[in-house]
């Protein structure tokens, strides 16, 4: 690449960076930028939530991020005004250990973990030895391990905090088997490799894999159900009324309720549930 070539590309990416950076509500009020991880949560944000939020004058730009981490940095930084990727107990423990003003707005409808194999079509075919790959992030991995305990593959130590639980308080294992933690995004791309993985719902779907394949589905609490974030200081800003507003309307329920969408298969927020038998 010559000298020109290399400015150019240089002075682009700063541009692009500027960009991200200022596109936000602070710089301009009729702009929201959200931020997702990989998978069905971007999309969401553009078939039912997007066209609702336009129809009230506002811009709206999906951001994707590869991991579980920069998009509540993005968003306590100010390069970004709201994000949907995290459930609360994930959101809770990051908040408090980054120490992030960061606050919940809402809970959508989430797609479950499920237990992925290319190598067994039931849980009885697992076996002494067989790999299980799972999250590494501590939240999922507690989560992962309070899903496997409830197949009966394992027992967690009694005196453990089950939502803090690590591989290391696995009291029982009675098929023996061998558990891999691993970043979250990784895990679809380990099936050709191990007997099975515990996959978010947001990866599998990105990954290509259908929730109705999966070997065994998790069924959500409230606290494992995603949520949309904004900083603290913009939760009673006009723009985050708004997109409560947007995700309460039945144009949006309209798109996650559609047999023809994804969206239709996943565990709804109580309050979705609450609204419909009313």
């Amino acid at each position: 690449m010559g000298l020109r070539h290399s400015f150019r590309a240089a002075t682009g990416a700063l541009l692009l960076a500027c960009g991200l950076q200022l596109a936000h509500a602070g710089s301009d009020p009729h702009t929201i930028v959200f931020g997702v991880a990989p998978g069905p949560y971007g999309d969401m944000v553009k078939q039912a939530i997007a066209p609702s939020l336009k129809e009230k004058g506002y811009k709206v730009v999906v951001r994707e991020f590869s991991d579980y981490v920069q998009p509540n940095m993005a968003l306590a930084n100010g390069s970004i005004d709201a994000n949907l990727f995290q459930h609360s107990l994930y959101f809770e423990k990051f908040t408090a250990d980054k120490g992030l003003k960061l606050t919940k707005l809402i809970t959508v409808p989430t797609a479950g973990m499920g237990l992925y194999s290319r190598k067994i079509k039931s849980v009885d075919e697992l076996k002494k030895g067989d790999i299980i790959t799972l999250s590494n992030d501590p939240t999922n991995l507690a989560r992962g391990l309070r899903f496997l305990q409830s197949l009966g593959l394992i027992t967690i130590k009694e005196n453990i905090d089950p939502t803090k639980a690590s591989e290391r308080d696995i009291a029982s294992n009675p098929k023996g088997l061998v558990f891999k933690p691993l970043e979250a995004a990784q895990l679809p791309r380990t099936l050709d490799g191990v007997t099975a993985s515990l996959v978010n719902g947001n990866f599998a779907i990105a990954a290509g894999l259908k929730l109705s394949t999966a070997l065994k589905q998790e069924q959500l609490d409230e606290n494992l159900k995603n949520i949309i974030a904004v900083r603290t200081e913009d939760a009673d800003k006009t723009f985050a009324k708004d997109i409560v507003t947007v995700v309460k309307s039945p144009a949006y329920a309209a798109v996650i309720n559609d047999p023809k969408n994804i969206y239709n298969a996943f565990q709804q927020p109580d309050w979705m549930t609450a609204a419909k038998k009313q």
